[in-house]
């Protein structure tokens, strides 16, 4: 038997039983395993690293792992220019976009009430979910470490709380998204966009009492379901303030 020696930083020991976090590990293996087989066999997505160096030199996920190597795992790092090392992606990330999975409709939902596009859907199974990711390019969220290591999976996050608000917390830290926040931009429902339209081209749509109160409009271009600000609005401003507040403090 060979073995190599591991030590894995930041956010990725949340893969790691409690024993091997924030220390060296020591991988046993025979033959030559790719290093991506060996991270992920260790308990840490692929999609979850953005950095590997062995004895000093970055490599991809196709480096073979020889006897004595020591290899150090980083997490993604979406806001830093890696570009002078070897970065573990065809390409870097030039769009947000999002696919949830089918146990995440409420965090789904939260993303698009602060204007991220995000697909979810009841219906998708593992397969569909990593076709459409792999398809158009999108980040796929989920509390499924199994999911992420998938190979056509490029870019993904292991979302670490259970909680809709907390979740959508992590995902606008991880990916810096603070400033691209527009509220109000797309559908709840299907995701669309929503764009602004005149009452007497929804009035048949519309409830009398809402037609007599409101004036301003919005209908979403895929699945034409109008939108006002009506009661539910303040609502939805609390759940906007209650992600964005104590952007300061770290993600649980």
């Amino acid at each position: 038997m060979s073995v190599a020696v591991f030590r894995f930083y930041g956010e990725l020991n949340d893969f790691l039983p409690p024993k091997h976090r924030q220390r060296e590990i020591a991988y046993s293996f025979q033959n030559t395993p790719a290093v991506k087989d060996a991270i992920e066999a260790l308990g840490v997505p692929h999609t979850e690293v953005d950095l590997i160096v062995v004895n000093g030199q970055s490599v991809g996920f196709s480096y073979r792992l020889s006897d004595g190597d020591r290899v150090a795992v980083y997490p993604v790092f979406e806001s830093l220019d890696i570009s002078p090392i070897v970065q573990l992606r065809e390409k870097p990330l030039r769009r947000i976009a999002f696919i949830a999975d089918v146990h995440l409709g409420k965090l789904a939902r939260l993303l698009r009430l602060l204007g991220f596009d995000t697909l979810h859907s009841n219906d998708y199974d593992d397969s569909e979910l990593v076709a459409l990711a792999a398809r158009e390019r999108r980040i796929v969220l989920t509390r499924d470490r199994g999911l992420l290591k998938h190979n056509a999976v490029t870019h993904g996050y292991w979302l670490r709380s259970t909680n809709p608000v907390e979740q959508a917390r992590e995902v606008v830290r991880r990916f810096n998204l603070e400033t691209l926040i527009a509220p109000f931009q797309r559908c709840l429902v299907c995701n669309g966009q929503l764009v602004s339209v005149e009452k007497h081209q929804i009035l048949a749509q519309l409830p009398p009492k809402v037609a007599a109160e409101h004036d301003e409009y919005f209908l979403c271009s895929a699945c034409q379901k109008p939108y006002w600000r009506g009661t539910h609005y303040p609502k939805l401003e609390k759940h906007i303030a209650a992600i964005m507040g104590d952007m300061d403090k770290k993600s649980p």
